[in-house]
């Protein structure tokens, strides 16, 4: 208590009459019971190892909602509900990538969502490695009938992901049977990515998968000694009608301006390997928990915080979509929208899209979590499920963490709840929190 009551006035003689002198108690208050509650971390850990991973249309994603709303409910949260959305539904099937010579071995695969199925009993081919687009349009006549194996060293996920999502049909317009890709990461131990691949209408429809780094590097030196490559791809994949799900919603109304409206949240659904626990049930439950805070605190913000889960991120995201046209009619008064869609390691600050005015206050509340590390404002607020909002004009942020490991367990089987810190994930909880309470408490909103 001490300490806490020496930061109150170290804060306060730093920044004089100011956002963070009205508001350096509270947010000390946020910080201290975040760091000591364990109310979230256990519930993280509850919905990961009750409903494991929860990819769109599956039973796992609704029993992981409904269980999210009624423990809403008993949060004592307001106009707790879910709004359906129609989301496309990828099943998996049983899958696996043989290699016959120069021996066998079974490789380390997953299939990448919206993939088709192989024929049935799988199919046989020889492999082609190429190392980037390049490559492949040199070597085009060598692709007819085989397999290509896209070797394309991890740059960054923004860059290196077009394989995984374009390469299909990138191989198959020059005659290729399948595609595999070095999976999308920086670092693995036998771990294939998945992910969401789409197919280019005028080019025929060929099964895509992943493949782990260390078998796709082995069959790129293969390739390069000289020796023919077979591989057997067996893959059940299917895709089927489109299902319901739902995005959940869970407020506390504001004090004064109950019709204005800072949102935070993640997306719940997940793939279907691992527990999803990185990969965005952590960033979910931080930003439920961040809301509940607030409200156990007894603090009484002038506008509405409004949790919201999004469905569908994953693989159509109909849920960010889904959300923007359900509340269109009160666009104007939602001041800010805030993501956490990478990771709950240590938090280092926000990004925020927004006017230069806005920009200014965000950065001031950022000194406000000074203690816990996440006080550095960059550019980029925008995310899959709140940059539909930021089309109608709504400030956003994203919350930024330390990301140095994220993609060794994004969408692995690796992503599962004990890759989650206990002190990260709370300092994340914080920092959504003090954002979420002082925007939403200011007199006047965020300029648009």
């Amino acid at each position: 208590m001490k300490i806490l009551l020496i930061a109150v006035v170290m804060l306060s003689h730093s920044f004089g009459d100011s956002i963070q002198s009205k508001y350096a108690e509270t947010s000390l208050k946020i910080i201290s019971k975040s760091l000591t509650d364990s109310t979230a971390y256990n519930r993280l850990g509850y919905m990961c190892d009750t409903f494991g991973p929860r990819l769109s249309g599956s039973k796992n994603l609704e029993n992981a909602i409904n269980w999210i709303l009624k423990e809403m409910k008993s949060d004592g949260f307001e106009n707790v509900r879910g709004e359906k959305v129609s989301v496309p539904t990828w099943i998996r099937g049983k899958e696996s990538a043989t290699l016959l010579s120069p021996f066998k071995k079974e490789l380390s695969m997953l299939g990448l969502g919206g993939s088709i199925a192989t024929p049935r009993g799988g199919l046989k081919a020889e492999v082609i490695v190429v190392n980037d687009w390049d490559e492949l349009e040199s070597r085009s006549n060598e692709v007819p009938g085989k397999i290509v194996l896209f070797n394309a060293p991890f740059t960054s996920y923004g860059e290196t992901v077009a394989y995984r999502y374009s390469g299909a049909s990138a191989a198959a317009k020059h005659g290729a049977v399948a595609s595999l890709i070095r999976s999308i990461g920086p670092w693995s131990m036998n771990t294939p990515h998945t992910g969401v691949m789409a197919y280019d209408d005028d080019v025929q429809k060929t099964p895509h998968a992943a493949l782990t780094m260390e078998d796709a590097m082995m069959l790129s030196r293969i390739h390069d000694r000289g020796d023919k490559i077979i591989v057997k791809l067996d893959m059940n994949a299917r895709t089927v009608a489109d299902r319901w799900s739902q995005n959940v919603l869970g407020e506390i109304k504001g004090s004064v301006y109950p019709d204005e409206v800072v949102v935070v949240g993640g997306h719940i659904d997940s793939w279907d390997v691992g527990q999803g626990a990185q990969d965005d049930g952590g960033g979910c439950v931080a930003s439920w928990e961040a809301v509940r805070l607030i409200k156990e605190l007894g603090l009484k913000p002038k506008r509405t915080i409004r949790c919201v889960l999004w469905t569908n991120e994953e693989n159509g995201g109909k849920g960010n979509k889904g959300y923007r046209d359900m509340h269109m009619d009160e666009m104007d008064k939602h001041v800010l929208a805030i993501e956490s869609d990478g990771g709950v390691f240590s938090p280092k600050g926000f990004g925020f899209s927004g006017n230069d005015s806005a920009r200014k206050i965000v950065e001031e509340i950022h000194a406000l979590m000074k203690p816990i590390g996440a006080n550095t404002i960059s550019e980029g607020g925008r995310a899959a499920d709140v940059a539909p909002l930021n089309d109608e004009g709504v400030p956003v942020m994203s919350l930024k963490v330390d990301g140095s490991k994220y993609f060794w367990y994004h969408h692995t089987n690796a992503d599962t709840f004990d890759k989650v810190d206990f002190n990260e994930f709370n300092r994340c909880v914080a920092a959504i929190a003090i954002m979420a309470y002082v925007v939403a408490d200011l007199d006047e909103p965020l300029p648009r």
